[in-house]
């Protein structure tokens, strides 16, 4: 069993940005610490979390390294760097147990022999027709409460509840200033079942020796019965084949509609599922948008931590988050986290299952031009009429309002272009101020509804097509998926291909 496991990160930065956090040193912390992570900044979205300390940069262990030497390091790096990452509970016990931080694989030794960390442990009982299967003693000048007559068989010791195991918490409260009385009573009021914090002897030795606190968050999960899913998933053609949403009296963001045969189906998710975590991110605080811009962001592939009904309330009754389970693995190498900058967008709309095959319709797409223009580039090429999107900036206006690589533009700001030229469509563009409205239609759609005879106009949208018109501030579940590979397009020679960028407030033509 490995002491501890970290985490690899892997950030890209623009040009003229950052990655997003800084490096610190502190008075009375050890480490080289994550902190005031920019929202929304390549570290956070890759899942740094402040306190976090980097243990490696670019695969040279730096933890013994001074603070100017790995500002440097990572300086010299460029526009790309490679973390790797140790949560901050995991690197104060790492440090209390004197595990070597730069071999992955260090665990305690004690008289040349390696054992297991040392962990308190949370034990879940459910009280049975004859109670729980132990008692309480408490011994006259010795601080705590300890098990004793622990019924082999019983709940208790099926739960992983050992004789003198000392009491630290009952359902996340701390009772270790509590009398036997007291404690006894909260026992009584728990209801059918109970989770307990427990301390071995030589463990409660140890962290006391240490003067370290003693919390769940510290603890070993293995005991309990109800295990979180870790859910990893491959996006197929149609997405990963399921919704996320938020329900109403519930807190928390559940997966729903999952579709037969797909990705999510697959791989073990099931309707009511809670989402805990994204990439190994804990998404508890994130709203809504975030953690569907976290899902998109992770590309074509994607590592969820779900837990179901049962699960979810017994680790709500331990005030710990299921988080626990995931860092404590050690069955599978940990994920790699991603800046996907230029990775396609997954993305599945809360339209129902069978609406989702092709809908024939176009979409209108309205942005407001930022200090970095529009995003997007404008393509044709000689001899073919028509317009198409090519080179969209990721997170750019263009990109939020909803337009994708290959659309066919079919009107700027309500007037058709379908037969005008490169530069009158990019007039009309540098024309329409700070504020731009295209529609568009996917190539596929919009060849369909020409072979149909059908004119692409915003009549087509209709009354209920909410899901095809898009602004800059669409969330991600609103937009069309478009996963289809990219058509083909005309390449002879003779012919010219002309592109126009709308990624800053000049337009450069490239001939």
């Amino acid at each position: 069993m490995a002491g501890y496991k970290s985490r690899v990160i892997s950030l890209t930065k623009r040009p003229g940005h950052s990655f997003g956090f800084y490096l610190r040193v502190e008075q009375g912390e050890e480490g080289h610490l994550i902190r005031c992570l920019e929202m929304g900044g390549p570290a956070e979205l890759a899942g740094m979390r402040d306190g976090d300390r980097i243990l490696r940069v670019n695969g040279e262990f730096v933890d013994g390294l001074s603070h100017s030497e790995v500002v440097e390091k990572v300086r010299i790096s460029g526009a790309s760097v490679t973390f790797h990452i140790l949560d901050e509970a995991s690197y104060m016990l790492a440090k209390a147990q004197g595990l070597n931080l730069s071999n992955p694989q260090s665990t305690p030794v004690a008289n040349g022999v390696a054992k297991q960390a040392l962990k308190p442990k949370l034990c879940y009982l459910v009280k049975s027709s004859s109670g729980y299967g132990f008692s309480l003693r408490s011994v006259k000048g010795e601080q705590g409460l300890f098990m004793t007559e622990v019924i082999q068989g019983n709940v208790a010791d099926r739960a992983g509840v050992s004789a003198n195991d000392r009491l630290l918490e009952i359902n996340g409260e701390n009772v270790e200033g509590s009398t036997h009385e007291q404690v006894v009573d909260k026992i009584k009021l728990a209801g059918s079942s109970i989770m307990l914090l427990l301390i071995e002897e030589e463990t409660d030795r140890h962290y006391q020796n240490m003067r370290m606190k003693i919390g769940a968050w510290l603890a070993t999960a293995k005991y309990l019965p109800h295990k979180p899913c870790v859910v990893n998933m491959t996006k197929g053609p149609d997405g990963y084949g399921f919704l996320l949403k938020e329900e109403i009296n519930l807190t928390g963001h559940f997966i729903k509609d999952i579709d037969r045969g797909s990705p999510a189906e697959i791989a073990g998710l099931k309707e009511m599922d809670r989402l805990v975590s994204v990439n190994g991110k804990d998404v508890d605080d994130c709203s809504h948008e975030q953690v569907v811009e976290q899902i998109r962001l992770s590309g074509n592939k994607c590592c969820l931590l779900v837990v179901n009904k049962e699960t979810d309330q017994m680790y709500k009754q331990a005030k710990v988050s299921p988080m626990l389970f995931l860092e404590e693995m050690d069955s599978s190498s940990p994920p790699s986290y991603t800046e996907a900058i230029n990775l396609p967008v997954p993305v599945r709309p809360s339209t129902p299952v069978q609406e989702r095959k092709e809908e024939l319709k176009p979409k209108l797409c309205k942005m407001e031009k930022t200090s970095a223009g529009y995003g997007f580039h404008l393509n044709s090429i000689q001899g073919v009429p028509g317009q198409y999107i090519k080179e969209v900036v990721k997170g750019g206006a263009a990109d939020r309002a909803g337009l994708v690589d290959d659309d066919i533009v079919v009107e700027v700001n309500g007037v058709n272009v379908e037969q005008s030229s490169h530069e009158e469509v990019v007039a009309l563009i540098r024309n329409s101020g700070n504020s731009l409205q295209i529609l568009v239609a996917k190539k596929s759609i919009y060849d369909q509804l020409k072979a149909k005879g059908v004119a692409v106009t915003r009549l087509l949208l209709g009354e209920t097509s909410y899901a095809q018109v898009h602004t800059a501030d669409t969330t991600a579940e609103e937009v069309e998926r478009h996963e289809e590979a990219r058509p083909e397009t005309p390449t002879e020679p003779e012919r010219k291909r002309t592109t126009s960028s709308l990624s800053q407030d000049s337009i450069d033509e490239r001939l």
